[in-house]
């Protein structure tokens, strides 16, 4: 399978809420479709298999999607719930969610995208009612809107992921203190 999305926030609910990228400047929707939506529930393992999304599964995943960045945001910042997002986020969150099941084969989850989204909901209720809150960090990339969780030792960690956002910013890093090395040795 070709993976389309990035898994790098520690939390499936986190990952889905960084599926709209770059929130303060050119913001780019990963949800652009709904293959795209599907593909994102395969690639996240939250399922196995899913029968295809519609227009309006899109519509509800993105809605959900921007109440899970909501609460995520107000609860890193130590603010109060946003209601709104708390209604969205419940009602999602009282679906049926997808359900495993024990095959032949070993373990397997089917859902339709209403179960997918579901579960994410569900997720994210943990996440947010859950032990993690306290670790939960914004990538220091400032075009990078990823809310991850770091587990790092000292909560030292800087960067949603080494491959996305670190390498890039200690690379131009890296790049700046070369430009002003020359200049400073000819004074």
């Amino acid at each position: 399978m070709n993976l389309e999305h990035v898994f790098v926030c520690g939390n499936p609910a986190l990952d889905f809420a960084a599926t709209l990228r770059a929130r303060r400047s050119t913001r780019f929707e990963m949800f652009a479709t709904p293959g795209r939506l599907n593909a994102w529930y395969l690639e996240s393992g939250l399922v196995d298999s899913i029968t295809p999304a519609g227009d309006q599964d899109v519509t509800e995943a993105t809605t959900v999607r921007e109440a899970v960045y909501r609460l995520v945001t107000d609860r890193r910042l130590g603010e109060g719930f946003d209601r709104e997002a708390l209604a969205v986020l419940n009602g999602a969150a009282r679906r049926t969610p997808a359900t495993p099941q024990l095959t032949l084969g070993g373990r397997h989850t089917e859902a339709t995208p209403e179960q997918a989204l579901a579960t994410v909901a569900r997720q994210a209720v943990e996440l947010l009612s859950g032990p993690d809150v306290p670790l939960l960090k914004e990538c220091g990339n400032p075009e990078c809107t990823r809310v991850y969780i770091d587990r790092s030792r000292g909560m030292r960690r800087q960067w949603c992921g080494m491959e996305s956002c670190g390498n890039r910013i200690k690379a131009a890093a890296y790049r700046a203190r070369k430009r002003t090395t020359p200049a400073e040795a000819s004074h």
